[in-house]
């Protein structure tokens, strides 16, 4: 077959972990819809080794852990490591660290619920979480649609320094300004501003600028949220 060694180079290369003949094997017949000789398969990897042997290549196709995997070569192991020390430095944003909260304190939780605390669409943020691995996916819900749970991942234990969940600080120990999920929402001047005796009775029909306890922006508290 033309290009079996390109066929093999691009598994590996996607591959998040080592891959095994037998996978790269399957996955070609598949794709292919055609049988293929492990000899074949074999010479081909082999060709693969020797081209990325060569000092051009900063990394190398090897054989590790019963599969194969493109590693970088151990000279530019430095640089490699510089870049990933940077990048675990990185700060969470505050909506990552909203979101984060939300999920240590209320697990296991569904996305529909975090964002019903927050008032606003969590997707960005769970996707970067995960991506930091400071938040699994942990099972599904038994309501309608079986929504994904979300909680806390052994990473998010060792980033914050916690021997168990029971270490994290509990919410009634925050202050007010720290106990709080969201923006506080403005409130109309002339709504604040208006004297008690002008407020509207009952019979009356209260006015676009009066009518603003129902703001999803309202900042939430956590501790009532765990109601």
């Amino acid at each position: 077959m033309d290009q079996l060694a390109q066929h093999i180079e691009s598994i590996v290369f996607v591959s998040e972990s080592p891959i095994s003949l037998k996978e790269i094997k399957s996955c070609l017949e598949e794709t292919f819809e055609t049988k293929f000789k492990k000899p074949a398969l074999e010479k081909a990897i082999e060709g693969l080794k020797d081209k990325y042997q060569a000092a051009q290549f900063s990394f190398e196709f090897l054989e590790i852990a019963g599969g194969f995997q493109f590693l970088t070569k151990p000279a530019f192991h430095n640089s490699v490591g510089t870049l990933l020390r940077q990048n675990n430095k990185r700060r969470l944003s505050r909506a990552a660290l909203e979101t984060l909260s939300i999920i240590a304190y209320k697990q296991p939780v569904p996305k529909s619920e975090m964002e019903k605390i927050r008032g606003v669409s969590c997707d960005y943020s769970v996707q970067k979480l995960l991506e930091k691995e400071l938040v699994a996916i942990i099972g599904r819900s038994d309501a309608p649609g079986r929504p994904l749970l979300y909680g806390t991942s052994e990473k998010f234990m060792d980033y914050f320094g916690l021997k168990s969940l029971e270490d994290m600080p509990k919410p009634k120990d925050f202050k007010d300004p720290d106990n709080e999920i969201g923006e506080q929402a403005p409130i109309d001047e002339a709504a604040t501003a208006a004297p008690i005796a002008e407020l509207p009775t009952d019979d009356a029909q209260p006015t676009a600028n009066e009518d603003v306890t129902d703001s999803e922006d309202l900042a939430i508290n956590i501790d009532d949220s765990e109601e």
